[in-house]
């Protein structure tokens, strides 16, 4: 027994796996799929156009769409560029050209032939017609003394036959090539019983038995293996309209030639006669097949009848192939692509991306990333909020800091109360273990690799998880964000929507005692929460009212009498517009004196009321620099003068900075931040840097 199932283990043979999708491949990864997407929402797209885009353009190590449909139009053009459609005509020329210099060759041998006989012969080889067909028709009567003649001219009748099968039945020019009378006549019966049962199924008078009963007796002819009339019908009409496309896109002198040289097929006018009744039936019972369309084939390459309708066939995969990958259609989605198709027209590599590419699509749309709203489009969830926030939450740590991940931004738990929340122990923590959430990551771990748990769990380094802490100094934070028409053009609108979903995502995750409002000042102002400020379009109309911004504002301190009020305000122009008694917005442009009254005003009571209040200048223009130094001035505030691409940075770095101050005392400036956690060491010189 041993032996035996040791024969068994060295008879095993492991492949590649065929039965799908590999079950044993890893997940997609949505992170990069969800940073494209989020960053093309902040720029106006929306979700379900955001995610189409990213699919289309595809990642990093993955083609996407656009790819791949490069792909099948260059392998189309390949196929039109490198064949013509002579090769049938070609092949009957060089088989009678070999059949006459046989003939030539055995008159001039036969010295026992009559002379006159002799010249009759090799005047009537010599002034045979440059029409092949004719040529061909004019010797179905001549007396071969060569046997190599007469071989090679029965050659052109057996050869005309099977193409014209070929056209029909992929693979017969090949399985007839040594037919015998009894192949001929099965194909006639074949064709003849094909074309009762089509008229039958046309007249709704064919039934299940009648098509299994044509199986069984011509079964042999149909390797694919339909199992219905339905089946047997789309796979004929496919390639019959494929063979009318080829016709179409020949000369008027190729299909002449053709039709003349089609009576002589296996010499007998039978077959064309059940061909063309067959291509009848196919166009009656399936008219939407492309029965009109035509290709320029100027190639180098020439196609026979069987071959040539198989490259047609190519043709219409990769035409239906690029539709599919266009997703132009209404209700299109990625699980329309036809995979098999794509295997065998690119190959294996491009069916793998198209499959990976559809399980991201289905990623997306069910991993709670994305919900359809009440007014059926896509939008990003809550979940994938969290997920970008962390994303941007990480490049502005990285920014601040140089270090990445999760360690920058250690301000939770630096002293204070327990917040709740815990987080992986990175090199340096002094916090609390938290003895569950590490147990049990220790455990997950351990079932997950396979390990008994009966003698007990090990920890690793990686278990571990420490108790968060939050500072017991409540901040009430509010952001204004200028969404006026040069945020706009000038290339601002996403680095702005980054900087509050980043300040968003470190305040409800780290500082869930602190207070944010996000308020979005255009031509007026409105508070929005997050979702509604990353897909907020660009406002193309002009006005910065600052003044209605620092209403909202002010209106929110005073809402939360017992927090620390911070105010970050960023902006690239000088206000604008106002809201007057009336509720009505004036706007004016150089700025108007009262306006810039209003907007100071309101400054004012926002420090009255305590705020903390830092300028983010956007853009070098002279003029708003003199003004946005003058608020600050006014306020004891700061201004910070940033590249976009350390907005983010900036407006974090403030706000732990000032939350710093609030836990340790006293107001400390830049040089203040600069110790909150270490992530600001060196990057802010001092309170006047950045001006």
């Amino acid at each position: 027994m041993a032996r035996a199932n040791r024969r068994l283990t060295h008879a095993s043979r492991y492949g590649r796996y065929t039965g799908g999708p590999d079950p044993l491949a890893p997940p997609v990864d949505l992170s990069e799929a969800l940073d494209a997407i989020g960053e093309d929402v902040m720029a106006g797209y929306s979700p379900e156009r955001a995610m189409r885009e990213f699919l289309r353009r595809g990642g990093r190590d993955q083609s996407g769409l656009d790819d791949l449909a490069r792909q099948v139009a260059e392998r189309r053009r390949e196929l039109t560029r490198k064949h013509n459609l002579d090769g049938t005509l070609q092949e009957i020329t060089e088989l009678l050209e070999k059949a006459v210099r046989a003939e030539r060759g055995q008159l001039a041998r036969d010295v026992d032939m009559d002379d006159g006989d002799r010249m009759l012969a090799e005047m009537q080889l010599a002034n045979l017609p440059a029409s092949p067909a004719a040529a061909v028709s004019e010797l179905s009567g001549y007396d071969w003394r060569s046997r190599e003649a007469r071989e090679n001219y029965e050659k052109i009748k057996d050869l005309l036959g099977r193409e014209m099968l070929d056209q029909r039945f992929a693979g017969m020019k090949k399985a007839l090539e040594s037919a015998t009378d009894a192949d001929r006549a099965a194909i006639n019966d074949m064709l003849g019983d094909l074309n009762d049962l089509l008229e039958a199924h046309r007249r709704g008078e064919d039934s299940q038995d009648q098509f299994d009963e044509f199986m069984d007796k011509h079964g042999d002819f149909f390797p694919e293996g339909p199992q219905n009339i339905d089946e047997l019908l789309d796979s004929l009409a496919q390639r019959a309209a494929a063979a009318q496309r080829m016709r179409n896109s020949m000369t008027q002198e190729q299909r002449d030639e053709l039709d003349a040289l089609a009576q002589q097929a296996f010499g007998s006018p039978e077959l064309l006669q059940s061909l063309s009744q067959l291509d009848g039936n196919l166009r009656s019972l399936r008219p939407g097949e492309d029965w009109g369309g035509s290709e320029r084939m100027d190639g180098g390459e020439g196609l026979g009848l069987g071959d040539g309708t198989g490259v047609f066939q190519d043709i219409a995969d990769l035409d239906e192939l690029a539709d599919q990958l266009s997703q132009s259609y209404n209700g299109s989605q990625l699980d329309d692509l036809d995979l098999d198709k794509l295997s065998r027209q690119l190959g294996d590599d491009a069916a793998v991306d198209a499959r990976t590419l559809q399980q991201l699509e289905k990623a997306l749309r069910d991993s709670g990333t994305m919900k359809r709203g009440t007014d059926g489009q896509l939008k990003l969830t809550p979940k994938a909020m969290r997920q970008l926030g962390k994303a941007l939450l990480r490049d502005v740590a990285k920014r601040m800091s140089g270090r990445q991940g999760n360690r920058d931004l250690r301000q939770a738990g630096a002293a204070g109360e327990g917040s709740g929340a815990t987080r992986e122990w990175a090199f340096g923590d002094t916090e609390p273990w938290d003895v569950p959430r590490t147990i049990s990551n220790a455990v997950t771990r351990s079932a997950g690799e396979g390990r008994p748990l009966g003698g007990g769990v090990r920890i690793e380094i990686g278990d571990v998880e420490v108790q968060e802490t939050e500072a017991r100094t409540q901040a009430c934070v509010v952001l204004l964000v200028d969404t006026s028409f040069s945020m706009a053009m000038d290339g601002r609108w996403v680095p702005m929507k980054r900087t509050a979903l980043a300040l968003h995502t470190l305040i409800t995750s780290r500082f869930r005692g602190d207070d944010l409002q996000l308020i979005a000042f255009g031509r007026h102002a409105e508070a929005m929460d997050i979702e509604q400020l990353t897909g907020l379009e660009a406002q193309y109309e002009k006005g910065t009212n600052l003044h209605h911004a620092l209403l909202l504002a002010n209106r929110h301190f005073r809402k939360h009498p017992s927090a620390q009020p911070v105010l970050l305000i960023v902006t690239d122009g000088e206000p604008t517009s106002h809201l007057e008694s009336s509720g009505e917005v004036f706007f004016s442009y150089p700025p108007h004196p009262v306006t810039v009254a209003h907007a100071v005003r309101e400054l004012d009571n926002s420090m009255r009321l305590g705020a903390h209040t830092t300028f983010f200048r956007l853009g070098e223009d002279p003029g708003l620099a003199r003004f946005i130094e003058a608020m600050a001035k006014r306020v004891d505030g700061t201004v910070v003068s940033p590249e976009l691409d350390d907005l983010g940075a900036a407006v974090v770095g403030s706000y732990l900075g000032s939350r710093r101050e609030d836990d340790w005392g006293g107001y400390g400036g830049w040089g203040g931040y600069g110790g909150a956690g270490g992530l600001g060491d060196g990057l802010y010189p001092g309170r006047s840097g950045w001006y």
